[in-house]
Parts: C-alpha cells; structure tokens; sequence
C-alpha cells in the first residue's frame, strides 16, 4: 500500500520514532517503517531503505546553511565553502546501518576529494569524544559536526529524517540529491557526479 507522506507527517514520525525507542533510526518511508514493525524485528531501530531520490537544478529549494562544531570543537559552516559541492551524511556510532556504510563513505570521500567535493558528517545522539574514537577506529578522514540536538538537521530542510541520510549539497548548497538509508561509494560518487555535471 503506497502512502503519501508530508513534510509535517515526516517530522511528526520522527520525532514520535525518538521518543519511543529512543536510541533510533528513523525513516521517512512510511511503509518501510510497517514492513519493519509487522516483521516483529528485535533490532531496536528503524532504518531508511536506501530510496535515492535526484532533483534537477530547476527543482532544488533554498540553500541550506549548515552551521556548527566540528568533534574537535573548531566552528564549521557552510557559508565558508561556497562554491563547493558538499557531501553530508547523517549518523551515529549506536547505528548498524550506519557502521555498515563507514567503509563505503570514506572510499567515496578518497575519490571524491580529488574532485573538490567537501564531505561532512553530522554526528547524533552520542558525545563528541565517543563519535571521534568511533571515526579513529574506523580509519575516517572527513570531519564530522557534534550533535547539536537536532539543529543540523533542522537545517537540512527535514529531508534527513533516516539515520542514515546522505544528502549531496550543489555549488549554491541546495539539496539536489539524497540517500534515505544506507549507501555505497558506487552510488554516492554517481550521484555527485550527476551534480557536477548538471550544476
């Protein structure tokens, strides 16, 4: 059964997806989220299922500014990049799919570099000193902001509700694609790819 799902309901599934398991991963996939739950899982969190989703330079919103504090608590924000197409994905150490992905992402991050795309990570729901031994452990080169409780993914224009997300940022740092859930190098430098080419 396919649902139309809202930007209203998307937050509102959320946050009702915090608060009731709380460490979680939530999607904005509605019938991913009831495929999960009626399957009885035990895992504890509800992850995006990897839906891409692409907007052509004609369909992309506002730009997002994406402000805050690097692990290491230097200042960071997108307003000091312009120009440069920005990778952002949305994780956490707690999360399975995001572990999962680690790999995937600093490989893309190795290719993508050469290319003058920046990567940022948005750490959630834990400390800055567990996210960083995380990032040490897992051989991970791009910096990642603290969890802010929430204010970077206000940012993000609501289009990062999954733990994971990764959403690719054009040159004037409008939202011109997007990863709910997992992703693999292979996918991620396609779709960053396409946003040079297209602008």
């Amino acid at each position: 059964m396919t649902k139309t799902v809202t930007n209203r309901t998307i937050s509102a599934l959320a946050l009702a997806c915090v608060a009731a398991l709380g460490l979680t991963a939530c999607s904005s996939d509605g019938n991913s989220i009831s495929k999960q739950a009626n399957q009885g899982s035990d895992k504890n969190y509800l992850a995006g299922d990897g839906t891409l989703a692409q907007l052509s330079p004609s369909q992309r919103g506002k730009p997002v500014t994406l402000t805050g504090k690097l692990l290491d608590g230097k200042a960071w924000s997108t307003k000091d990049h312009s120009g440069k197409v920005i990778v952002v994905n949305v994780w956490g150490s707690w999360c399975p799919p995001c572990k999962a992905e680690t790999p995937d992402l600093q490989k893309a991050w190795t290719k993508l570099k050469k290319k003058g795309v920046l990567m940022i990570g948005i750490d959630r729901q834990e400390g800055p000193q567990t996210a960083a031994a995380y990032l040490r452990s897992a051989g991970v080169t791009y910096p990642s902001l603290r969890d802010d409780g929430g204010a970077a993914l206000v940012a993000l224009q609501g289009k990062a509700s999954a733990t994971p997300s990764t959403l690719v940022l054009d040159k004037q740092h409008r939202i011109a694609a997007r990863v709910s859930g997992p992703t693999t190098d292979t996918t991620l430098i396609g779709l960053v790819d396409d946003v040079l080419k297209k602008g």
